[in-house]
């Protein structure tokens, strides 16, 4: 009976701890391996990408172009007045996050694909992009996505494709 009574109390113990956790507002998750690539590591930094959000709900830039394999250190300015972010992910991905963030506006972020920038302030992103493609990033704070504050890093492949030229043969 008492190994039962015990057992009962630790599930409903952790049953309450994850319950707390989901109620505290945080958001953490993995994208290790995922489609949009993986957290790098300083170390592999191969360059820095400077990218300022403003209060016009916009990046700039918000094009950006990279290599597959390439780790790159995105500084993210905030030149507004109010709080923005930086946050990379599918389009699906973004959509979903962006409706729990209209439901839960003060959620801090603990992800590696993404930043919250306090006004005046700066943050950083370090990103390996593992796999070719589109990655889209946006703003997920209420109201900023719907205005267009949306981004794209395009992927380039690393396969080079290296034509090969041929030169006629010369019969004398």
């Amino acid at each position: 009976m008492t190994y039962r009574l015990r057992t009962l109390t630790l599930a409903l113990f952790l049953g309450a701890a994850s319950a707390a956790s989901f109620a505290s507002g945080t958001h953490t998750g993995g994208h290790e391996g995922s489609a949009i690539g993986k957290p790098g590591k300083a170390a592999n930094v191969s360059r820095t990408i400077k990218v300022d959000m403003t209060d016009n709900m916009r990046f700039t830039s918000a094009d950006i172009a990279v290599k597959q394999g390439e780790t790159i250190r995105f500084v993210v300015q905030n030149s507004g007045k109010v709080k923005h972010e930086m946050v990379l992910g599918t389009a699906r991905e973004l959509k979903e996050h962006y409706e729990v963030m209209k439901k839960n506006p003060e959620m801090e972020h603990a992800d590696e694909n993404m930043i919250s920038v306090a006004p005046g302030k700066s943050g950083e992103i370090i990103w390996q992009f593992t796999k070719s493609g589109k990655i889209d990033f946006a703003c997920l704070q209420p109201g900023h996505y719907d205005a267009g504050m949306k981004g794209l890093v395009n992927v380039a492949s690393d396969r080079t494709v290296t034509k090969k030229t041929s030169t006629p043969e010369h019969k004398h």
